[in-house]
């Protein structure tokens, strides 16, 4: 495509301005090929024409789309041009804020006049280890750049800062020396990289000075090499100087100064130590006042002076030098105020007596006569005579002034070569960086012989610059194989041979100065014969004969030939010297001679106009002395720029260019004409053009098919990315030679990247009309839609009410229906109803009568029959009777009748013998067989008998028994008599209170008649008391509502008081723990360097070289830890070292830890204040409530209660008394009742629970009795009832008993247990009243209380809210105060008892211990001693069991930390073993010393665990594996030993067998911080190598990989390429990130990590990624875009959704990412209303408002479409957020920890049962 295409209509084009160098313009149409002019339009709207040039037909430059502006790059714009540049400078400068840009290999710098945020350290950390080009432009990625080339390259690098004077050199110089001393540190004790910063003030002083341009400007060229070691480390560094201006000594121009420090000891002069140089103010001295400007506005000379001074003794010269130095200084000012007069014409005088000659030659120790002599004379030699010739004033003066220029610059010499020797150091230098601080091109109205060394100077450097640049695009087209073309560059070769070659202008000068009668005319007419006609750089001025013109690179200059001579030569009065050298000042003398020698590398030779430092060999320094001290300036200036040229070609140089935006020093103000002309000398518009002479726009292929994925359809995607770039580039661009294709990148003419552009905004462009149409339509159906059913919904509602009105009316006519129907029913019903009731009266009154008489009637017939049945039962029984006895009578007497006739029949038979006869047969077997009977039966009868003996004694016994029972029921039944006597007495009690009641009835009554009459008066009194009552309650509401709504708000303003001070000192404590964390962070990294000290100091072996900032030059090896033999020794040898580091470390913990305590315990009051103000106030307002309340109803409750209770006992003691009869009268025999019978016992066990029955129930009969009193109504019919059934129940148990004296006895019973029962009511009723009065006086005690709060709550609300939460705090903490010193006092009892008893228990213990040892002893025979054969027997082992200890022997400590910390594996152990194995196994070795009570094992024990714990996370720090292995087990001892301490506190989850396992001899308390302290120490560390892990990652993953791809588009980058977003393959993207973080989880909960403390990692770990991602985003403007915010919000989803997945995300991890959240919002809302501006102010809370501007001003739109965020939004934020209270730090601290806690974690692991595996090799331990 052709250029002349572009310019179509709206293309903007910059045309020329006189006033803003070029401006802006639009074109209205489009150009055609012929067309003479052009038709613009300005930004203003004015149409103007501008007219082509008729020759050229040049076209004007074309302006780069708006996206393209603000760049980072130069080279990254699509047009490359002046004007392009200087828009480009111009807007980052003004809009953004932004001093630094990229120019390719170039970084222009332009002063601000304004100090910045963004030197600090944080900013020097961010760009360490970054690449040039991942970073927005700064001097520090300069820096960076050539640290790591040198590292990487092994060769030396240049820093060449340029630029005129105010432009800010030496300030960009200081900056880059100060980051390589801050991110290389120092190998030697003496802190090189602080002695190379102290360097710069000692420079400034004697070497910058005030000047129209700059108030610090430098005076002086100089080039610091600064030094580094294999490690690069800074060890040194060698400062050269270049071309000092000593004609300020004696003359400045008009608001000028001399050099600072005059002024600086000016200013000291009233201090004593200064009064001895006889020194005043400023004004009065010549040398200082003839600028009339003594004063910096800002600056204190006083307060300088003290800085320089501390700079001199920091480089090592004393105070005695120093005061030398200042004498020198003072001399000169004092010889600047010596006035020389006229004698006569040719001859001068110096009046005598001068006293500041005099002051002058007692500071420097001469004679006053010697100097007033030379001063005035001269001395001439020729070849036979000395001459001495008078001098006339003129010349002395300027005598005088050469003498003080020369004095000047040998002190600066000096003081150099003393810098110098303070910056050296005896290690080798491996390599080293150069800075160079050289002036920039100068062109003033009158250039002499300065500014033609100055330009001279820059014309060499240019050359080399331009070679540099011209050899990098070589090098870079070569490497892409691009055919190379010679570009056309400006060489200044010609320039410099005029100057430097043979009879050159330096040859010409050197050559007249030789010339007796030399002088500046004749020189300027031989340069015009020799230069004018044979170069044309070389033209004569027309009106001119003593000057000539130069045409530089940069410009043409024009130089005055006047005085070029005297300077050249830098001429000296001898004699003068001479006197000074014969002077008695030490430093003088030693000034002079030093400057002879010359044998120094780093001596300097200098002249008026200038000053050069030679390089001379030592060894022939003194034969050429004579030699070089006739060299002219000019001479020796060209050898020193050689040697200069020399070094910086055989280095890699880096270029800053410095740029004075203005001549006014006004902050952020920019002068386009004033850049524009530097920009044109030094040389940046020069690298633009040579890299627009080719193809200044390249892409990888892989950037460009991601940008212009849109120009390409689908078919043409092929899967080869290089074929479809070419496809496509082919098809967009016809013109081959505009474009070539590289081996990875794409080379573009200059406007290809503009065009392509157009037509990705064009085919975007037509997207979004297409995108705007389909929404659109989109949006206008919705709306017809909506409209469509808003119409519906109106009818719908439209017809709803009138078919509700219908349905009202309906309703209404069928309601009136149904009113009248029910109406009418009701009245017949009425009617109905009184006829119903008449006649139902009638039929009743009938009806009763008939009933009433059938009723009599049967009644009567039920009478007769009764008395017919009676008559007819005794008459029938009577009849019955008489049967009875008559038929009984006959048969007696017929039974009589036949017995009588019987006995006849056997009175007859036994008379008779045959009778007799048949009896006695058989008889005498019968009289044998009764014989044997008889015997048995004999036999029987004396068993029997024998029986009959023993039971008789038997039943003796048991008579005696028996007698004596029934003696004592004898008794009983006496007394049962005399009670049944007492029964009669009581009846007769009985019936007078009777009477008695009767009686009390009748005056109830009358009482009852009195009260209902007073009842009724009271009804009247009550109902009146209800109104006033209602009404008083109604105020009573209305005031309890005023008083809780006000103490509602003191309580929430009390409450958010007391929360914002808890927040305080939440807020103290953790900044305390940080505090303490940090000192231990020092303290350990201290000890690092005393051991490695010691170890440099034991080890003789040089370490190998390596960077230790890049992973390849690390030793694989040096992570490894073996152990050796050495190792005792090396413990022994450090163990002095160790104990007073550890007693450093314990006093320094102890402090530390009650600082942290007594916080924590104000933080614990304060809540417990809280929590008592809360229950108090509850307490309060609930007390009044209830009282009365409980005053009303506890009464009448309770004797309802009570009431209930009696009836049932009533009840169960009849049912007793029952069994009880049942019992007694069941038992018909005689022993029945006797004692030990059952019923007997029966008896007795329900006596005994009656008695205590009605032992317990004493309260409720009092209760009862004054119930009957108070309530005689009520219990009126309750005793009738009780009087009428209680004697029936004695009659009927009367009747049931057989004998009067058992009821006696049980009564007399029953009596006695009256009584008792009245004397324990009687006793109980005084204790219930002594109770009473107890809680009276405690409530008394509460209700003054209550006053007494309620005093206190006015009180409080009257006062202002802040008074009235301090007085509340205040009285609250008084009370707890007094609380808690009483529980110290109480508890310090304790403490001191239970110290006391463990003591006792120890010598118990002991005593025991010794007493079983001797039992065991004695207890072994002699005959178990004979030793006897022993047979291999399978004998089954028993169990033993074990107490959790590990026994092991003293020689075995070092095995045992050797196995088990210092060569143990944690990858085995983590996956293999219980978590914590090693920690368990340390504290049961622990309990075992601690059980012998051996406190130097147990010391030692814990020494060697604890320094071995360090030693090897010292190895293997870096290992995230050991760090955390370590951390879990240092942890786990920590529990084990808070578990196992004895302390109620950390036992309350333990066992009773983990109990017993406790501690019994040591408080290892103070151990137990030192742990505490080292698992800090090891957290750190884990934190520290987990960051050095995730690094690399988060500015990949979280920026630069696109998660979602196609958001972001890839703009055009310059030659400082950046990290690709598209995932390569050795990029990290954020499942990086997540796998890492998994990675680390995992690792941790292997290891037994607390949970809490796994918490507390990740919570750190995302503070690292937020802060991180923040900083780097503060820091990239490419970064800054729409749709980067997108990718960072979804990219911290992700985070958050890894978080859930964890069970992580309630505990503070995801609030660290806040800043990142917001700045991720920022980037995506809208920027343009005050609205949005109030909006971006409310959500952007965890940001900062330098950080809001700053993203505001990095905002960079990707598209055409987005928009820049205009100044005036800024400055509204600004303004918005000018009352915010924050710090104005611009970057998150990335190095900041969390202050770290240890929750206590015991375990439930029981001792006794952990196995050790043999892989660890501990077999020496034995299990106890």
């Amino acid at each position: 495509m052709a250029a002349s295409e572009l310019y179509t209509k709206s293309a903007r084009v910059w045309i020329p301005d006189a006033e803003e160098v070029w401006k802006s313009a639009e074109l209205n149409k489009d150009y055609k090929n012929g067309d003479v002019s052009l038709q613009l339009m300005l930004e203003d709207g004015t149409n103007v024409e501008h007219k082509l040039d008729p020759k050229t037909k040049n076209l004007p430059y074309l302006r780069n789309p708006d996206i393209l502006v603000g760049e980072n790059d130069l080279t990254a714009l699509s047009y490359l041009h002046e004007p392009a540049v200087l828009h480009n400078l111009k807007v980052r400068f003004v809009d953004s804020k932004l001093i630094y840009t990229y120019c390719g290999i170039v970084l222009v710098a332009i002063n601000p006049y304004e100090p910045l945020p963004i030197y600090g350290t944080d900013i020097i950390n961010a760009y360490s280890g970054q690449n040039m080009g991942d970073m927005d432009p700064h001097i520090f990625a300069v820096a960076e750049e050539a640290y790591k080339q040198m590292a990487r390259d092994e060769r030396n690098q240049s820093i060449i800062v340029s630029g005129e004077s105010g432009a800010g050199k030496t300030v960009s110089a200081k900056y880059a020396m100060r980051y390589f001393a801050t991110v290389s540190g120092s190998t030697s004790e003496a802190n090189v990289e602080q002695k190379v910063l102290a360097s710069n003030p000692i420079m400034e002083a004697i070497g910058n000075a005030k000047t129209t341009r700059n108030d610090n400007s430098s005076r002086f060229g100089k080039y610091i090499e600064i030094g580094f070691d294999t490690r690069y480390r800074i060890i040194g560094a060698n400062m050269r100087t270049y071309l000092l201006e000593k004609s300020r000594v004696v003359f400045q121009a008009d608001e000028e100064r001399n050099y600072h420090i005059f002024y600086q000891l000016c200013a000291s002069s009233h201090l004593p130590e200064y009064k001895a140089l006889k020194l005043s103010n400023a004004n009065d001295f010549l040398y200082t006042r003839q600028g009339r400007s003594p004063v910096i506005y800002g600056v204190d000379d006083t307060n300088e002076l003290s800085t320089t001074r501390k700079a001199f003794t920091l480089l090592g010269i004393n105070e005695s030098n120093q005061k030398g130095l200042f004498q020198v200084l003072a001399a000169i000012l004092h010889l600047g105020n010596v006035e020389i007069k006229d004698r006569d014409s040719d001859s001068s005088v110096i009046p005598p007596n001068n006293r500041h000659l005099t002051a002058f030659c007692e500071l420097v120790g001469v004679t006053y006569q010697d100097m007033s002599q030379w001063l005035c004379h001269r001395k001439l030699k020729t070849a036979t005579e000395t001459y001495i010739k008078t001098l006339p004033r003129l010349q002395a003066t300027n005598a005088r002034d050469a003498l003080s220029k020369h004095i000047y610059a040998k002190l600066f010499n000096w003081i150099v070569e003393h810098v110098n020797k303070a910056l050296i150091t005896n290690i080798k230098q491996h390599s080293f960086i150069g800075v160079l601080d050289i002036y920039g091109f100068e062109t003033f109205e009158i250039n002499s012989f300065e500014q033609f060394c100055i330009n001279y100077a820059n014309e060499k450097l240019q050359q080399q610059f331009n070679m540099h640049v011209f050899k990098l695009e070589q090098e870079e087209y070569m490497r892409e194989q691009i055919p190379w073309t010679l570009i056309d560059f400006y060489d200044n070769q010609p320039c410099i041979n005029l100057i430097e070659a043979k009879m050159g202008i330096l040859d010409l000068l050197d050559e007249e100065c030789k010339m007796p009668k030399g002088s500046d005319d004749s020189w300027a007419q031989k340069l015009y014969n020799t230069h004018l006609k044979a170069c044309s750089l070389f033209e004569k001025p027309r009106m001119s004969n003593r000057a000539f013109i130069i045409q530089h690179f940069a410009d043409k200059v024009e130089y005055q030939c006047e005085g070029f001579l005297e300077k050249n030569k830098d001429t000296v009065n001898e004699e003068q010297i001479n006197v000074l050298k014969a002077s008695k000042f030490h430093l003088l003398v030693e000034l002079f001679h030093d400057g002879e020698k010359a044998t120094s590398p780093t001596s300097q030779v200098s002249g008026t106009g200038g000053r050069t430092r030679l390089s001379i060999k030592p060894d022939k320094g003194r034969e050429k002395s004579s030699k070089e001290h006739k060299k002219t300036v000019g001479c020796q200036f060209r050898n020193s720029l050689q040697m200069l040229m020399g070094t910086l070609n055989a280095t890699t140089p880096h270029y800053v260019r410095c740029i004075k935006p203005n001549d006014f020093k006004l902050a952020f103000t920019f002068d386009p004409k004033r850049a524009v002309q530097q920009l044109r000398a030094c040389g940046v518009l020069e690298t633009i053009r040579i890299s627009a002479a080719g193809f200044p726009s390249r892409w990888t292929y892989q950037e460009f098919f991601s940008r212009y994925r849109v120009l390409m359809k689908q078919k043409d995607v092929l899967a080869d990315k290089k074929l479809t770039c070419r496809n496509v580039l082919e098809q967009l661009v016809q013109d081959q030679d505009k474009y070539q294709f590289g081996k990875t990148k794409i080379f573009f003419r200059a406007g290809q990247v503009a065009y392509l552009e157009k037509l990705r905004a064009e085919k975007l462009r037509a997207a979004c009309i297409r995108i705007q149409k389909t929404i659109r339509c989109w949006l206008e159906r919705k709306k017809y839609l909506r409209k469509r059913s808003s119409a519906i919904t109106i009818q719908r509602f439209t017809r709803g009410y009138q078919a509700r009105c219908l349905a009202k009316f309906m309703r209404r006519t069928q309601a009136a229906t149904v009113i009248q129907k029910y109406q009418r029913m009701c009245v017949e019903r009425k009617r109905y109803r009184q006829k119903q009731a008449a006649a139902l009266v009638m039929q009743t009154i009938l009806r009763a009568y008939m009933a009433r008489q059938k009723y009599q009637a049967l009644r009567r017939e039920h009478k007769a029959v009764i008395i017919q049945k009676r008559v007819r039962g005794w008459l029938a029984r009577c009849w019955y009777k008489r049967c009875l006895v008559s038929i009984v009578y006959l048969q007696c007497c017929f039974r009589r009748m036949k017995a009588r006739r019987e006995l006849k029949k056997l009175k007859i038979e036994a008379r008779s013998v045959q009778h007799l006869k048949k009896l006695n047969k058989g008889m005498e077997n019968k009289i044998m067989q009764l014989q044997r009977k008889i015997d048995e039966q004999n036999k029987d009868k004396r068993l029997v008998n024998e029986k009959l003996v023993s039971l008789e004694t038997t039943y003796t016994a048991e008579s005696e028994r028996m007698r004596g029972d029934l003696s004592r029921l004898r008794g009983v039944e006496e007394d049962a008599k005399n009670k049944g006597n007492q029964v009669s007495s009581l009846l007769e009690e009985l019936e007078k209170l009777r009477k008695e009641l009767t009686s009390t009835q009748k005056e109830k009554k009358t009482i009852e008649d009195w009260a209902q009459t007073y009842r009724n008066e009271m009804e009247k009194m009550v109902s009146e008391l209800k109104e006033q009552n209602g009404l008083l309650k109604k105020e009573k509401d209305d005031l309890n509502r005023s008083i809780q709504e006000q103490s509602q708000q003191m309580t929430e303003k009390m409450a958010r008081a007391i929360l914002e001070e808890t927040q305080q000192l939440k807020t103290d404590l953790n900044e305390e723990r940080s505090r303490y964390q940090n000192l231990l962070t020092e303290h350990r990294r201290l000890e690092e360097k005393h051991d490695d000290l010691k170890e440099e100091m034991v080890s003789s072996n040089v370490s190998k070289p390596g960077h230790r900032r890049t992973d390849s030059t690390h030793s694989s090896n040096g992570s490894e830890y073996t152990y050796n033999s050495e190792y005792a020794e090396l413990e022994e040898g450090s163990r002095a070292a160790e104990d007073v580091t550890r007693g450093i470390d314990t006093s320094l913990t102890l402090k530390l830890q009650k600082r942290l305590t007594g916080l924590e315990q104000d933080n614990q009051s304060l809540r417990n204040e809280l929590e008592n103000k809360e229950d108090q106030f509850q307490r309060a307002r609930a007390r009044d409530d209830v009282e009365f309340k409980k005053a009303r109803g506890a009464e009448l409750e309770y004797e309802s209660l009570k009431r209930q209770e009696l009836d049932s006992e009533n009840k169960k003691l009849k049912h007793d008394l029952v069994e009880i009869r049942q019992s007694l009268l069941g038992k018909a025999a005689t022993g029945a009742g006797a004692p030990g019978s059952p019923a007997y016992k029966v008896v007795l066990e329900q006596l005994n629970a009656s008695c205590e029955e009605l032992e317990v129930r004493k309260e409720e009969v009092l209760i009862l009795r004054s119930q009957l009193v108070s309530q005689k109504e009520a219990m009126h019919h309750k005793d009738e009832k009780e009087t009428m059934t209680e004697p029936s129940v004695y009659v009927e148990d009367v009747s049931k008993l057989k004998d009067a004296d058992e009821l006696k006895q049980a009564y007399m019973g029953l009596k006695d247990t009256n009584r008792l029962l009245e004397h324990q009511l009687q006793t109980q009723r005084r204790g219930y009243d002594n109770e009473v009065e107890s809680l009276r006086g405690e409530l008394h005690n509460v209700k003054e209380e209550n006053n007494r709060q309620q005093q206190l709550l006015a009180q409080n609300l009257q006062l202002p809210p802040e008074a009235r939460i301090e007085a509340s705090l205040q009285h609250e903490i008084t009370r707890l105060t007094n609380e808690n010193l009483d529980l110290m006092e109480q508890l310090e009892k304790q403490d001191r008892t239970i110290r006391k008893l463990k003591k006792q228990l120890k010598v118990y213990s002991k005593r025991i211990g010794e007493m079983g040892a001797g039992q065991a002893e004695g207890q072994t025979s002699p005959g178990q001693m004979v030793d006897e054969p022993i047979h291999p027997v399978n004998i089954p082992r028993r169990e033993k069991d074990f107490q959790g200890m590990l026994e092991y022997k003293k020689e075995d400590e070092l095995k045992l930390v050797k196995n088990l910390i210092l060569e143990l594996k944690p990858r085995g152990v983590a996956v293999n073993l219980i978590p914590g194995l090693p920690a368990y196994i340390l504290f049961m070795c622990l309990r075992h010393a601690d059980y012998n009570n051996d406190d130097q094992k147990v010391r030692t024990l814990l020494t060697s665990t604890i320094n071995s714990i360090k030693k090897i996370l010292k190895k293997r720090g870096d290992d995230f594996e050991t760090v955390s292995f370590w951390l879990a087990n240092t942890c786990r001892f920590l529990h084990c030993l808070k578990q196992y301490s004895g302390d109620e506190a950390f036992m309350k989850h333990n066992t009773q067998r983990q109990n017993e396992h406790s501690l019994s001899n040591f408080d290892l308390a103070e151990y137990r911080q030192v742990i505490s302290d080292l698992a800090i120490q090891i957290y750190q560390q884990l934190i520290k190598c987990m960051e050095n892990i995730l690094q690399p990652m988060i500015v990949s993953g979280m920026l630069e990989h696109e998660t979602i791809q196609g958001v972001s588009g890839v703009k055009p980058t310059g030659l400082r390429k950046r990290t690709s977003s598209i995932a390569d393959e050795g990029t990290y993207t954020l499942d990086s990130i997540l796998r890492q973080l998994s990675a680390f989880h995992s690792t941790m909960c292997q290891h037994g990590t607390d949970p809490e403390l796994i918490k507390q990692v990740v919570k750190q770990q995302f503070y690292i990624i937020g802060a991180v991602t923040l900083n780097n985003l503060l820091l990239r403007k490419d970064m800054c875009s729409w749709s980067k915010g997108m990718q960072i919000r979804y990219n911290v989803s992700q985070l958050e959704e890894w978080l859930r997945d964890k069970g992580l995300m309630t505990f503070g991890a995801k609030e660290t990412l806040e800043p990142l959240i917001q700045a991720a919002q920022l980037l995506q809302v809208k920027k343009k209303t005050d609205e949005d501006a109030g909006a971006i102010c409310s959500m952007c809370l965890g940001l900062t408002t330098a950080q809001i501007v700053k993203v505001l001003n990095l905002y960079t739109p990707v598209n055409e479409f987005e928009e820049r965020v205009s100044v005036s939004f800024i400055r509204t934020i600004q303004t918005r957020l000018r009352d915010r209270c924050e710090s104005p730090q611009l970057l998150m601290d990335t190095k900041m920890i969390y202050p770290v806690t240890f929750p206590f974690s015991p375990s439930s692991l029981a001792l006794e049962t952990i196995q050790i595996p043999g892989s660890l090799n501990l077999g020496f331990l034995t299990r106890v």
